[in-house]
């Protein structure tokens, strides 16, 4: 995703400089790391501006947080994949699309929210609960099409249309850190792949998994439609 997202809300052009400045500094460094004086630097404003919009850098990385979520939602909406008329579809195409967005430098594709949570979860409870906001609140959109396509297509389990919304994410915020270890986006890549074929496996119709079960043993999938170990 790029650095410099943009958004509908009006608001003072120096305090839209500063969130711009925040998102894109504090996913190259770090919310500790970032400095005040690196964001009025990067945003092109005086520190004394800093302060007239926001009370310190708390302050400003829960509002950043709420930023996130505005700019990357829109970004979301106007994706593709909202087209399909199969939910199914629309979930397989929300994966291919966070797939092909992982592109360009580290920072450039990771999230906001995922690294200042993994910073601050048990020191800041107040940008904990913001960025558990912001993922929560994305995952709330494919949860929505993920059970309408258990609806669509028979799917009965255990397991929740939410549990597997949330775990989307688990699964793109483990690739974002293990591309910060490797400094590259080709891990993340490969589990996003993987993500996409579990979430085949759990969400193809009942009738399809059975015939598949059948007629290969050593499929992966047993006839209740759950992926199993092979070997």
């Amino acid at each position: 995703m790029s650095n410099d997202p943009t958004t509908t809300r009006t608001m003072p052009p120096a305090r839209q400089k500063l969130l711009n400045a925040a998102l894109a500094v504090i996913r190259e460094k770090g919310y500790v790391a970032t400095t005040v004086d690196e964001l009025c630097a990067r945003a092109g404003v005086a520190k004394g501006s800093f302060f007239h919009h926001f009370k310190g850098k708390e302050a400003l990385a829960v509002v950043a947080a709420d930023y996130w979520s505005e700019t990357t939602g829109a970004f979301f909406a106007a994706a593709p994949y909202h087209k399909h008329k199969d939910p199914l579809d629309r979930v397989l195409g929300y994966i291919k699309f966070r797939r092909s967005i992982l592109t360009g430098d580290v920072p450039e594709f990771t999230c906001l929210v995922g690294t200042m949570v993994q910073e601050i979860y048990d020191t800041n409870p107040a940008i904990r609960d913001a960025c558990d906001a912001s993922i929560s609140g994305h995952a709330e959109k494919i949860e929505a099409d993920i059970a309408q396509a258990m609806k669509l297509h028979g799917i009965r389990a255990k397991w929740t249309a939410k549990s597997l919304a949330l775990h989307t994410q688990a699964v793109l915020q483990g690739a974002f850190i293990l591309a910060k270890a490797k400094n590259g986006a080709e891990i993340a890549v490969s589990s996003v792949d993987h993500l996409r074929r579990y979430i085949e496996l759990l969400l193809q119709p009942p009738t399809r998994t059975m015939r598949i079960s059948r007629s290969s043993p050593r499929s992966g999938v047993d006839h209740a439609g759950h992926a199993h170990p092979r070997g």
